[in-house]
């Protein structure tokens, strides 16, 4: 299937192309390649430096990879980024791909022009930051409010952004990709990576997705759109209404919301919701309604009584105190005629999806009476709230490839006018497939595994999903018992294909014995880390690649056919 979607390409005129901004086609963007050339240059002179002698013709390709895991891969990504430049091995990377949690370091790199020359300033900087106070609620609140507001398509990730992301990057990041990459000329070049939810669903096609800072488009298919008109409405190839470009703090939310996943997420979720509108005070000073209308109450109560119904059914518990008081309060709202059209019932909570559909129905009839009263914020936002939240909308955006007529362009692509976009780390846990398009030429690719559980997971599947595909990647053998206790160092390379250097994060090199202490200390889902907890994992991660220096010189001389 995917060979056909490869196969179906197609090349538009330049003058269609600057109309349209979606382009379908096997190559680079011309700024992509540009930027190769210029860092060619760099690349060279840093491996001189390391004693590697070599033309410019004779520069391999290096990409760097982060893989997810929250604030634990943030962080590690950051220390390991300090030592390769300490050991002077930064300036020999080509790319720099993330998921998840790495894209939030990512995006706090490129918030300094040329960060990769002033790195230890730029760290320091960071580690202020994230050890510092948190974002406070009136920015945040207000931070949603402007995504509600400003676009048309409203999902749970502009929920997570606001609300969820600012608690662990302690900052709300307005600039847009295209500003911050303008900025920038020393640097490796980023790429953001997800999925598309459809296609993961249906497990066929093209799930991949990269954001640049040029484009944004399916990585393994070739069709893209200008980054700056991602989410955009499109029709038939030319955009029919503009959306605002999305902002840093958004896409970290986009790339970082695998965590949103499971029982337990959707009980933090309704949780955060629950915080939020116990603030009344701090919501009706927002409103502007300092001795509110009575009914301004009862709604309030109304929606809270809604969210704990929901909580207690996730707990398994019974929701009947809070329908009653729901069903009292709208008809005191409505002057003593009951409002309700929800029957009341038992409901079964050992049957999860029963109790799940029931309660989705009981909250829409719920909104949909308090809507008929209050419609302005908050109170919009959390009828949108309790949709998305039941129909598991994340990262919903119009789809730049919605009715292009042209042939040859693959028909799975054109199947909505919109998609979901979510965290690729629900695939795979590391952005292989950006690095291993074919007109990236990657050579070496340096793998940073960050991972919850088995630090081998990423690599043994992404080598399992390259060979379904047809696409080069290495054979990947993992020896009896390294699951457990890893060593700082391997390497998978074969004839034809990218070597491949992976790293686990925790090992019995840095952390000897005491390696599922340490990976208990940093779990994916926890609390912001603490200044000392964040020096320790810096100090960690660094390890990793102080130790094998010479193991990755070796590697980088053997992929220029040096001597090793």
């Amino acid at each position: 299937m995917l060979q056909d979607l490869q196969d179906n390409t197609r090349i538009l005129s330049s003058s269609k192309l600057q109309e349209s901004e979606v382009r379908i086609e096997h190559s680079l963007n011309k700024n992509e390649e540009m930027f190769r050339v210029r860092r060619r240059n760099t690349v060279q002179q840093s491996l001189q430096k390391l004693g590697i002698r070599c033309s410019v013709d004779e520069v391999r390709n290096i990409a760097l990879v982060g893989s997810g895991g929250g604030e634990r891969a943030m962080v590690g990504l950051l220390g390991s980024l300090v030592q390769l430049d300490k050991v002077g091995l930064l300036d020999s990377i080509l790319y720099l791909s993330g998921v998840s949690g790495s894209t939030w370091c990512m995006a706090s790199l490129y918030q300094e022009p040329d960060w990769s020359t002033k790195l230890e300033a730029v760290k320091d900087k960071i580690i202020q930051r994230l050890s510092g106070p948190a974002v406070s609620w009136g920015d945040a609140f207000a931070k949603l409010k402007k995504y509600y507001y400003e676009k048309d398509i409203f999902s749970l990730t502009d929920f997570w952004a606001a609300m969820v992301v600012t608690t662990f990057v302690k900052e709300i990041d307005e600039r847009t990709l295209t500003e911050q990459w303008n900025q920038q000329s020393k640097d490796p070049f980023p790429i953001y990576t997800l999925i598309d939810k459809q296609f993961k669903q249906k497990k066929e096609g093209d799930p991949w997705f990269e954001i640049t800072p040029h484009e944004a488009g399916f990585s393994l298919t070739g069709a893209f759109v200008g980054v700056s008109s991602f989410g955009s409405q499109f029709e038939k190839g030319s955009m029919i209404k503009k959306q605002p470009e999305i902002d840093m703090l958004y896409l970290q939310a986009l790339c970082g919301s695998a965590l949103a996943d499971g029982d337990e997420i959707l009980k933090f979720i309704w949780q955060k919701i629950k915080d939020l509108f116990e603030k009344k005070k701090n919501i009706l000073e927002e409103m502007g309604k300092e001795d509110p209308d009575p009914s301004i109450d009862k709604c309030f109560q109304v929606i809270l009584d809604l969210v704990d119904m929901n909580l207690c059914v996730l707990d398994g518990k019974d929701p009947s105190a809070y329908d009653k008081s729901i069903r009292t309060t709208l008809t005191d709202l409505a002057g003593g005629i009951t409002q309700l059209i929800f029957p009341e019932g038992k409901l079964d909570l050992a049957d999860k999806e029963a109790a799940k559909l029931y309660m989705e129905s009981y909250s829409t009839d719920v909104c949909n009476n308090l809507s008929v009263r209050f419609s302005f914020w908050p109170f919009d936002f959390f009828y949108s709230f309790c949709r998305c939240i039941f129909q598991w909308i994340w990262g919903r955006k119009y789809y730049f490839l919605n009715n292009m007529t042209a042939k040859p362009v693959p028909i799975p692509l054109l199947e909505s006018e919109m998609r979901d976009y979510i965290d690729a780390g629900l695939l795979l846990n590391s952005p292989y497939f950006s690095v291993l398009r074919k007109e990236r030429n990657i050579n070496l690719i340096i793998s940073l595994d960050f991972s919850d559980g088995d630090p081998f997971t990423t690599v043994k599947e992404a080598a399992k999903m390259c060979k379904e595909r047809n696409i080069p990647f290495p054979e990947v053998i993992i020896p009896n018992g390294h699951s457990e206790k890893p060593k700082d160092f391997y390497v998978f390379k074969g004839q034809n294909v990218p070597t491949v250097i992976h790293i686990p994060l925790f090992n019995v090199v840095n952390c000897g014995d005491d390696i599922e202490a340490w990976r208990n200390k940093y779990c994916t889902f926890q609390g912001a880390y603490s200044a000392e907890m964040i020096t320790d994992l810096i100090e960690v991660a660094g390890k990793n690649i102080t130790n094998n220096k010479a193991k990755v010189v070796e590697e980088i001389r053997a992929i220029i056919g040096l001597p090793v």
